[in-house]
């Protein structure tokens, strides 16, 4: 069950004011070709063509590969935390919607074969899809019933050919793309050289249904790790942490993939800006709601810094692909914080082995969303050492501004790796995973929005 929790905002406008950088340096444009596309038979043939996948007795762990020091231990002197919510509401009744079980262990049929199993779905019009690192399932959105699954991540490329179709590698997204009623979903390929990403893009609204498929080679020593995608009106936005020989950290990724050709079924190609060394873990912006960007609107990428915000924008050409620009950062202070540590930091009940924080990048997704007044805005969390600290940007495309921030953080147990979006009435929902010596690890979810909202939103929202 889940509640909703209210707690106080942090003003961040009243404290901070905007500055930006006065060099805005930009990499040189790459454009990768596909390396094949073709549509594929609806996904139940495919299932039927795929081979049964060989189950380990337990699951592969994978290593998440970090992009600077691979800290295990806060610092003693952490930063004191000015956005901290000290002041914790009493639970307030909700309204259970329709809660669905997804794929856990034997659930289904299901068997997990990695960790960490990089879970994530999306809601469609009349389904829900989960994909849990090797397997995905699809669900009634009405009923909860299972559709279809669990199914192998490289069945999608059954008959394809390559490593897409050879290889069930994970670290999958899926996603709904809500303007065209489409489903993409996208896993690499790394078992085998080159390494790729292979990306299915569906042909209808029914998940169950045929996909246009993709393969697009980042080459045999660009490593692409850690992919994230976000829906915009001229494209499909991914950001990569790019390691040599899947080795050394050479800088974040920020590209476009030609979303009209993918949704037609034509040959795509994907624009890329590739980043120096100290830019990491960018994520792409993620429409939500009914009112798309303005036509032409770049797509905004964001990380986080020293005690700062890091903005960028993404203007994509992909007729004259040097025409493209991506530019910034846009630097926005934020409350001082101490990053959370990256590997083996969080505590659990009964064992002295302790959970990874990946405490040095955002975490999924930079939600964005238009309001009928105009008011353009991202959400956007990352775990630091006294909880999980969240943001709303405004104006993103004009004169970007933190217009509140928060550390969510009402006890002792530790939160971290949330993810967070806004809804339609500017309310804001935060879900985490916790834990401590005394609670297991588990997911919550609470509302991080303001008690009583500024008379201001309340007229223009």
């Amino acid at each position: 069950m889940t509640v909703r929790f209210a707690a106080p905002f942090y003003l961040a406008a009243t404290l901070f004011v905007l500055f930006s950088v006065s060099a805005f340096a930009q990499s040189t444009v790459r454009v990768i070709r596909e390396e094949k596309h073709d549509v594929s038979a609806p996904l139940a043939e495919l299932d039927r063509m795929t081979p049964a996948q060989p189950h380990r007795f337990s699951p592969r762990i994978l290593k998440i590969l970090p992009t600077g020091p691979s800290t295990s231990l806060q610092p003693e002197s952490a930063m004191p935390d000015l956005a901290l919510q000290a002041t914790a509401l009493p639970p307030v009744a909700a309204n259970l919607g329709l809660n669905i079980d997804g794929l856990g262990q034997g659930q289904y049929g299901f068997l997990l074969e990695y960790s960490p199993p990089d879970t994530n779905g999306a809601v469609g019009a009349t389904q829900y899809v989960q994909w849990v690192n090797a397997e995905f399932a699809v669900f009634d959105k009405a009923t909860g019933a299972l559709v279809a699954g669990p199914t192998a991540g490289n069945a999608l490329w059954a008959g394809f050919g390559g490593g897409c179709e050879t290889n069930n590698d994970g670290d999958p997204i899926v996603q709904y793309d809500k303007m065209a009623d489409r489903w993409i979903l996208t896993q690499f390929s790394i078992t085998t050289l080159p390494y790729t990403q292979c990306v299915a893009v569906s042909t209808t609204s029914d998940a169950t249904g045929a996909y246009n498929r993709y393969a697009f080679s980042f080459g045999d020593i660009d490593f692409a790790d850690y992919p994230k995608l976000g829906v915009w009106p001229d494209a499909y936005y991914m950001s990569f942490n790019l390691f040599l020989d899947g080795t050394s950290f050479i800088g974040a990724d920020a590209c476009a993939l030609d979303r009209n050709a993918m949704l037609a079924g034509n040959d795509a190609t994907i624009v890329c800006f590739q980043q120096p060394s100290s830019v990491a873990s960018l994520l792409p912006s993620d429409m939500d709601g009914t009112i798309p960007p303005a036509t032409g609107e770049p797509a905004f990428f964001m990380n986080f810094g020293k005690n700062v915000l890091q903005l960028w924008t993404f203007h994509v050409d992909f007729t004259t692909p040097a025409n493209s620009t991506f530019t910034g950062p846009t630097v926005l202070p934020v409350a001082s914080f101490t990053p959370r540590c990256f590997r083996s930091c969080v505590a659990q009940p009964g064992t002295t082995q302790r959970l990874d924080a990946l405490g040095d990048r955002p975490m999924y997704r930079l939600a964005y969303r238009q309001f009928p007044n105009g008011v353009e805005s991202l959400v956007f969390n990352h775990s630091i050492s006294t909880g999980v600290r969240w943001y709303e940007v405004r104006s993103p495309n004009g004169t970007p501004t933190v217009f509140q921030q928060g550390t969510f953080s009402p006890n002792s147990n530790t939160r971290w790796m949330a993810s967070i979006a806004m809804d339609q009435s500017g309310d804001m929902a935060l879900g985490y995973s916790v834990s401590s010596s005394s609670v297991y690890p588990s997911f919550t979810l609470r509302d991080v929005s303001p008690p009583t909202r500024p008379a201001a939103w309340k007229a223009n929202n």
